[in-house]
Formats: structure tokens, sequence, C-alpha cells
């Protein structure tokens, strides 16, 4: 299981492709990974923030995240996150 620090060193490594192909403005980690209580069965939340409309290429960016962190991922956007949960994810978020 990979812990925080190396999967954020993974998502740094490949954030030029994540901008240039995706347009990946802002990307960070939060829930179990995030407070350091993930286990083998985590998943990893991850937050993103687009420079430009994206359209389906949001699942392929997902599938990408899934492929570089031999993890699955669940991927969201701050617009998609649900009032009752917004404002504890952004206290969270580990942004890289």
């Amino acid at each position: 299981m990979k812990s925080l620090k190396q999967t954020k060193e993974i998502l740094k490594k490949y954030k030029p492709i994540l901008k240039s192909k995706y347009g990946v403005k802002e990307i960070g980690i939060f829930g179990s990974y995030a407070r350091g209580e993930a286990s083998k069965k985590s998943d990893i939340d991850i937050l993103v923030n687009f420079s430009r409309p994206i359209g389906l290429a949001f699942v392929n960016l997902s599938f990408y995240l899934n492929k570089i962190l031999h993890k699955k991922v669940d991927l969201v956007t701050n617009r998609a996150l649900k009032p009752q949960l917004k404002d504890k994810i952004l206290k969270e978020v580990v942004f890289i």
C-alpha cells in the first residue's frame, strides 16, 4: 500500500502531463489517504479542478490515474462535491 507521501510524489511527477493532456489546474488528495487512515482496501479520493472544460476526457483521466497509482481512484471536481461534505473535504485536501 502506498503512503500519502508516495502518492503525492507520483502525482507530482505526472503533474505536467496532467496539466497538458487533461487541463488539470489543481489536484489534491482527500479522504482516508489524506487523514493517514488508508487500508489496503481503500481507494484514493482525488479532487481535481480544470483550466478548461474536458468533457468525456474526465473518464480517461480517471483511468489514467488508476494506472499510474496502481490503485482505484475516486475522482471528483470541486463543483461535484455534495454541499454537506464540501467544507470537510476542502479542509482536509492535500494539494500537490
